[in-house]
């Protein structure tokens, strides 16, 4: 890809985000909150966040799984999309990260529906998992990479047909085409890939997005 080429793909992507998105007070400070805590900036873009917004609506999800908070950018997109009486359970590995995000989602209005808990995520899951919580209308998986097929078996057991399950992160700017990659969070996408790919309870397909570099998401129905 020439610098042409991605000068024009970032015009691109800035006229879809003021076409159909525009100005968020509440999600702009969201991020500024974010950048000032010292958080990484690896939250989903605002197209992203507009996606799985709909995605959400569409599907007539009341009660969400979200594994990977951070400053809580996607939750807010996310909870947004709840109906009346519903709630989004968000999972946090840094105790850090999770007071950033509870506080931008207090400063967003919605620290009554959604539930961030700190903790390992496969610990979490397994706990949900005792307690018989669920089944989840909707999944956004986007944590560790290493561990997205853990998070997918274990969130598979909080579903029910119908369910809509989506990762992120599945293409890494194109590392997932290497035959043997040395990065561990490649390794770990292309197994989820497969995974998703292949699973008997799924119907999948992956898409490409592009913002600064080439990434993609999968989408998954569980039969």
């Amino acid at each position: 890809m020439t610098p042409s080429d991605e000068k024009l793909i970032q015009r691109i992507d800035s006229y879809l985000e003021d076409m159909f998105i525009g100005a968020d007070p509440v999600l702009d400070a969201n991020l500024a909150n974010s950048r000032a805590a010292g958080l990484p900036p690896i939250n989903v873009a605002a197209n992203q966040g507009k996606f799985l917004h709909l995605l959400m609506r569409i599907a007539g999800a009341k009660h969400v799984l979200e594994i990977g908070t951070l400053g809580g950018y996607s939750t807010t997109w996310l909870a947004r999309a709840l109906p009346p009486g519903g709630r989004l359970i968000s999972l946090e590995f840094s105790p850090e990260h999770a007071a950033v995000a509870r506080q931008n989602l207090k400063a967003a209005g919605l620290e009554g529906v959604v539930d961030v808990r700190v903790g390992a995520a496969a610990d979490s899951l397994q706990a949900m998992i005792g307690a018989g919580e669920g089944p989840f209308d909707f999944v956004f998986i986007d944590a560790d990479k290493p561990g997205y097929v853990r998070y997918l078996e274990l969130a598979l057991q909080m579903s029910r047909p119908g369910t809509v399950i989506v990762g992120d992160n599945i293409v890494r700017n194109g590392a997932v085409l290497e035959e043997n990659p040395e990065s561990a969070m490649v390794r770990g996408i292309q197994a989820f890939n497969a995974a998703v790919a292949r699973h008997p309870r799924l119907d999948s397909v992956g898409l490409a997005l592009y913002k600064n570099t080439i990434d993609g998401m999968s989408i998954s129905l569980v039969k």
